[in-house]
Protein backbone atom coordinates (compact mmCIF):
# COMPACT_ATOMS: atom_id res chain seq x y z
CA UNK A 1 0.00 0.00 0.00
CA UNK A 2 1.31 3.43 -0.90
CA UNK A 3 0.85 6.20 1.61
CA UNK A 4 1.16 9.90 1.09
CA UNK A 5 3.71 11.99 2.98
CA UNK A 6 2.85 12.75 6.58
CA UNK A 7 2.40 16.32 7.77
CA UNK A 8 3.12 17.19 11.37
CA UNK A 9 0.81 19.57 13.18
CA UNK A 10 2.25 21.37 16.18
CA UNK A 11 0.14 21.31 19.36
CA UNK A 12 -0.53 25.06 19.07
CA UNK A 13 -1.84 24.53 15.51
CA UNK A 14 -4.18 21.79 16.72
CA UNK A 15 -5.44 23.96 19.57
CA UNK A 16 -5.98 26.91 17.23
CA UNK A 17 -7.90 24.78 14.72
CA UNK A 18 -10.01 23.22 17.48
CA UNK A 19 -10.83 26.69 18.82
CA UNK A 20 -11.92 27.81 15.35
CA UNK A 21 -14.10 24.75 14.73
CA UNK A 22 -15.72 25.21 18.13
CA UNK A 23 -16.45 28.87 17.37
CA UNK A 24 -18.09 27.91 14.07
CA UNK A 25 -20.04 25.15 15.84
CA UNK A 26 -21.44 27.23 18.65
CA UNK A 27 -21.79 30.46 16.69
CA UNK A 28 -24.22 32.19 19.02
CA UNK A 29 -23.89 35.56 17.38
CA UNK A 30 -22.47 37.24 20.47
CA UNK A 31 -20.24 40.22 19.87
CA UNK A 32 -17.31 38.33 21.38
CA UNK A 33 -17.82 35.31 19.08
CA UNK A 34 -18.15 37.50 16.00
CA UNK A 35 -14.93 39.33 16.91
CA UNK A 36 -13.09 36.05 17.46
CA UNK A 37 -14.31 34.69 14.11
CA UNK A 38 -13.27 37.90 12.34
CA UNK A 39 -9.81 37.57 13.86
CA UNK A 40 -9.52 33.99 12.58
CA UNK A 41 -10.87 34.95 9.16
CA UNK A 42 -8.22 37.64 8.77
CA UNK A 43 -5.75 34.78 8.18
CA UNK A 44 -7.66 33.72 5.03
CA UNK A 45 -5.71 31.09 3.05
CA UNK A 46 -3.54 30.12 6.03
CA UNK A 47 -6.66 29.37 8.06
CA UNK A 48 -8.13 27.29 5.25
CA UNK A 49 -4.90 25.29 4.99
CA UNK A 50 -4.82 24.71 8.75
CA UNK A 51 -8.43 23.53 8.79
CA UNK A 52 -7.71 21.19 5.87
CA UNK A 53 -4.80 19.62 7.74
CA UNK A 54 -6.78 19.51 10.98
CA UNK A 55 -9.72 17.92 9.17
CA UNK A 56 -7.53 15.15 7.83
CA UNK A 57 -6.27 14.50 11.36
CA UNK A 58 -9.76 14.52 12.79
CA UNK A 59 -11.13 12.14 10.16
CA UNK A 60 -8.25 9.68 10.39
CA UNK A 61 -7.45 9.65 14.10
CA UNK A 62 -10.69 10.49 15.86
CA UNK A 63 -13.73 9.69 13.73
CA UNK A 64 -12.76 6.38 12.14
CA UNK A 65 -10.69 4.56 14.70
CA UNK A 66 -11.13 0.83 14.09
CA UNK A 67 -10.63 -1.52 17.06
CA UNK A 68 -7.57 -3.77 16.67
CA UNK A 69 -9.71 -6.91 16.55
CA UNK A 70 -11.44 -5.58 13.43
CA UNK A 71 -8.40 -4.14 11.65
CA UNK A 72 -8.38 -7.01 9.13
CA UNK A 73 -12.10 -6.81 8.34
CA UNK A 74 -13.30 -5.64 4.96
CA UNK A 75 -15.38 -2.90 6.58
CA UNK A 76 -12.23 -1.49 8.23
CA UNK A 77 -10.53 -1.48 4.84
CA UNK A 78 -13.47 0.34 3.25
CA UNK A 79 -13.67 2.86 6.12
CA UNK A 80 -9.95 3.51 5.74
CA UNK A 81 -10.32 4.15 2.02
CA UNK A 82 -13.27 6.49 2.58
CA UNK A 83 -11.28 8.46 5.13
CA UNK A 84 -8.35 8.67 2.72
CA UNK A 85 -10.54 10.02 -0.05
CA UNK A 86 -12.41 12.46 2.21
CA UNK A 87 -9.16 13.70 3.77
CA UNK A 88 -7.45 14.13 0.42
CA UNK A 89 -10.42 16.02 -1.03
CA UNK A 90 -10.75 18.24 2.05
CA UNK A 91 -7.04 19.11 2.03
CA UNK A 92 -7.00 19.81 -1.72
CA UNK A 93 -10.06 21.98 -1.46
CA UNK A 94 -8.64 23.93 1.49
CA UNK A 95 -5.28 24.40 -0.24
CA UNK A 96 -6.96 25.71 -3.41
CA UNK A 97 -7.08 29.18 -1.86
CA UNK A 98 -10.66 29.80 -0.80
CA UNK A 99 -9.71 31.69 2.33
CA UNK A 100 -12.11 32.28 5.20
CA UNK A 101 -15.19 31.03 3.32
CA UNK A 102 -13.47 27.74 2.60
CA UNK A 103 -12.33 27.42 6.21
CA UNK A 104 -15.87 27.97 7.49
CA UNK A 105 -17.37 25.43 5.07
CA UNK A 106 -14.66 22.88 5.91
CA UNK A 107 -15.26 23.42 9.63
CA UNK A 108 -19.00 22.95 9.06
CA UNK A 109 -18.28 19.66 7.24
CA UNK A 110 -16.16 18.45 10.17
CA UNK A 111 -18.86 19.48 12.64
CA UNK A 112 -21.41 17.42 10.70
CA UNK A 113 -19.06 14.42 10.81
CA UNK A 114 -18.56 14.77 14.57
CA UNK A 115 -22.28 15.17 15.25
CA UNK A 116 -23.01 11.92 13.45
CA UNK A 117 -21.02 9.90 15.96
CA UNK A 118 -20.77 11.94 19.16
CA UNK A 119 -20.71 15.38 20.66
CA UNK A 120 -18.59 18.00 18.93
CA UNK A 121 -17.40 19.37 22.27
CA UNK A 122 -16.12 15.93 23.38
CA UNK A 123 -14.11 15.39 20.19
CA UNK A 124 -12.53 18.81 20.47
CA UNK A 125 -11.76 18.23 24.16
CA UNK A 126 -10.05 14.91 23.31
CA UNK A 127 -8.00 16.54 20.57
CA UNK A 128 -6.96 19.40 22.84
CA UNK A 129 -5.99 16.89 25.55
CA UNK A 130 -3.80 14.96 23.15
CA UNK A 131 -2.15 18.18 21.95
CA UNK A 132 -1.45 19.28 25.53
CA UNK A 133 -0.03 15.83 26.31
CA UNK A 134 2.47 16.26 23.49
CA UNK A 135 1.23 13.33 21.47
CA UNK A 136 2.39 13.71 17.88
CA UNK A 137 -0.44 14.53 15.53
CA UNK A 138 -0.01 13.52 11.95
CA UNK A 139 -2.16 13.60 8.89
CA UNK A 140 -1.75 11.55 5.77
Amino acid sequence: MTTSPTTQLAPEQILRAADYVELVWREQGSEEDRAALAEFHADGPELAQLIGEFGALLLADYLTVVPDEHADCESAYVAGKLVTVASRYLKRWCLAGGGADTARIAASFLIECMQEVDQVHQFLADIRGDAHAGRPATTA
